[in-house]
C-alpha cells in the first residue's frame, strides 16, 4: 500500500487552472464516492479550497499517481496534459510530511494562516462520514492534527493574525485614508468574510453590509459586528453604496457582472470602487477590472502583502518546520512498526503450528507407554530442528548470493541477548 497526495495549488496554478479543479460543496460527496470507487483506491480524502484542491489515497497501484490524475481530469473535464503541467504529487513519508506542512500553515499563501487547519478537519470529518477513511488515513490524519496543535501552542506561527482576508484588507488601506468614512460590502458569509468584517471593523469601517444566498447565515454574522444583512438579489442596490467590495462565496457561477458593476457606478457618479475577489471560482467577472473607476484584485494579486507577512514569520516557520520533522519522524516509527505487525503474527502462528505438531507426536509416544525421558529428548530436539530449519536455510542462501545485509539483519536478530524472553 502506497500513501499518495496528488494536488494543485497556487504555487503551481494560476487562478483560472485552480478554479476549474476546484470542488463545490454540492460536488465533493460525490467525488469523494467517485474517488473511493476506483480499482486502485482503497482510502480517500478530498481537500478543495480557494487555492488548492488535493487529493489523499492509499493506493496499491504501481502506475502511482496518473489513475487519479486520470480521475481528476475526467471528473471536471479537463485535459490531462493541462492538469499534469500544474499538478505535484507526494508519495508515503513525503506525502505525510506535506500534509502536515499544510495543516501547519506552512504551503498556505499566507504563511501560518490558521483557516486551512479547520477546512482540513472538515475534509476529514467528510471522508470519515462517507466510509472515504481506513485504518492508514484515520492515523495521519489524528496525528497531523497533533502536530499541528503542537506547532501552535509552542511557536508564535499563528501571532498576530494573517491571511487572505488580512490581506485584502491591507490592500485596501493603501487607497482609503479613513476607513471610517467607507462603506463596505461583503458578499458571502463563511469563515473568510467572517475575517474580513472582523478586519475591517478593527480598521475602523462602521458601515458593513454582508450579502448571502440565505438572510439567516448573513444575519448571524452581521449581528457580530452591528452590520446589516441582504440577499443576492439586493446587491444591485447596496452595490451603489459600497466603497468596499470583498467577496468569497462557492458559487459556481459569478455573482457581479460588468453591467451590473457600470449601473453602480453611474449612480455613484464614478467615485472609486475597490474589489477584492477571494472566491474560486470567481465570484466577480474579469472584465470588471476594465472599468475606469473600479481596482480590481483577485488572490493572485494579494502576494506582496502576503511576502511582507511572510518574512514576519519566518523563524516560527523554522522552528514549525523543526517540530513537524519530529512529527513525520514518530509517524514514519509507528507505521513501520504497524508494518511487521502482520509478519509477527505470522512468524508466531507457524511456531505455534510447529510446536503443536511436535507436542501432539509426544504426546502419542507417551500414551504408548515410551520412556518419558526419551520422548523429552526427542520433543526438544525435534522443535529445535523445525524451529532452525527455515531460517537456516535462507541463511546459506544469502551467504551464497553474498546478500550481507540480510545476515547482518539476521545476527542481530537471532544474538541479541537483550531480545530474549518469554514473550
Amino acid at each position: 500500500m502506497t500513501l499518495l497526495a496528488l494536488g494543485i495549488n497556487h504555487n503551481t496554478a494560476a487562478v483560472d487552472m485552480r478554479e476549474q479543479v476546484a470542488f463545490t460543496p454540492v460536488q465533493l460527496e460525490s467525488a469523494l464516492a467517485e474517488l473511493r470507487a476506483l480499482p486502485e483506491v482503497s482510502e480517500a480524502a478530498v481537500l478543495s479550497t480557494c487555492n488548492r484542491t488535493e487529493l489523499y489515497c492509499v493506493t496499491h497501484d504501481t502506475q502511482g499517481e496518473r489513475p487519479i490524475l486520470d480521475w481528476l481530469g475526467r471528473f471536471h473535464g479537463l485535459p490531462i496534459e493541462d492538469l499534469a503541467g500544474c499538478a505535484y504529487h507526494y508519495l508515503d513519508v513525503e506525502a505525510a510530511r506535506h500534509l502536515m506542512r499544510v495543516a501547519v500553515g506552512l504551503d498556505s499563501m499566507v504563511l501560518g494562516e490558521p483557516q486551512i487547519l479547520g477546512q482540513l478537519k472538515e475534509a476529514y470529518q467528510l471522508a470519515r462520514e462517507h466510509s472515504g477513511l481506513g485504518g492508514e488515513l484515520e492515523r495521519l490524519f489524528q496525528h497531523t492534527f497533533a502536530i499541528a496543535k503542537q506547532v501552535r501552542t509552542e511557536t508564535g506561527i499563528g501571532e498576530n493574525p494573517v491571511s487572505v482576508a488580512y490581506a485584502a484588507v491591507s490592500m485596501a488601506s493603501h487607497i482609503f485614508d479613513d476607513f471610517s468614512r467607507s462603506s463596505a460590502l461583503l458578499i458571502g458569509a463563511g469563515e473568510t468574510i467572517e475575517l474580513v468584517a472582523r478586519h475591517l471593523r478593527e480598521a475602523g469601517v462602521r458601515n458593513l453590509v454582508v450579502a448571502n444566498r440565505t438572510r439567516e447565515r448573513a444575519e448571524v454574522l452581521t449581528r457580530q459586528f452591528d452590520g446589516r444583512a441582504v440577499t443576492l438579489d439586493e446587491i444591485p442596490e447596496v452595490l451603489v453604496h459600497a466603497d468596499i467590495v470583498i467577496s468569497s462565496t462557492a458559487s459556481p457561477l459569478p455573482i457581479l457582472g460588468k453591467g451590473m458593476v457600470e449601473r453602480a457606478l453611474k449612480r455613484r457618479r464614478h467615485r472609486p470602487v475597490f474589489m477584492v475577489d477571494i472566491a474560486v471560482p470567481r465570484d466577480i467577472e474579469p472584465e470588471v477590472g476594465e472599468l475606469g473607476d473600479v481596482f480590481l484584485y483577485t488572490v493572485d494579486d494579494l502576494h506582496e502583502v502576503i511576502e511582507e507577512n511572510r518574512r514576519h514569520r519566518q523563524l516560527a516557520a523554522e522552528q514549525a518546520e523543526s517540530l513537524i520533522e519530529q512529527g513525520v519522524g514518530s509517524w514514519q516509527h509507528e507505521r513501520r512498526i504497524r508494518s511487521a505487525g502482520d509478519l509477527i503474527r505470522r512468524y508466531r502462528e507457524q511456531g505455534e503450528a510447529v510446536r503443536a505438531e511436535v507436542e501432539s507426536q509426544a504426546l502419542a509416544q507417551l500414551a504408548r507407554g515410551e520412556d518419558p525421558e526419551k520422548v523429552v529428548s526427542r520433543l526438544t530436539r525435534q522443535l529445535a530442528n523445525k524451529l532452525m530449519h527455515g531460517p537456516t536455510l535462507g541463511l546459506r542462501e544469502a551467504s551464497g548470493a553474498e546478500r550481507h545485509d540480510i545476515i547482518a539483519a539476521a545476527e542481530a536478530l537471532l544474538f541479541d541477548s537483550s531480545r530474549s524472553g518469554d514473550s
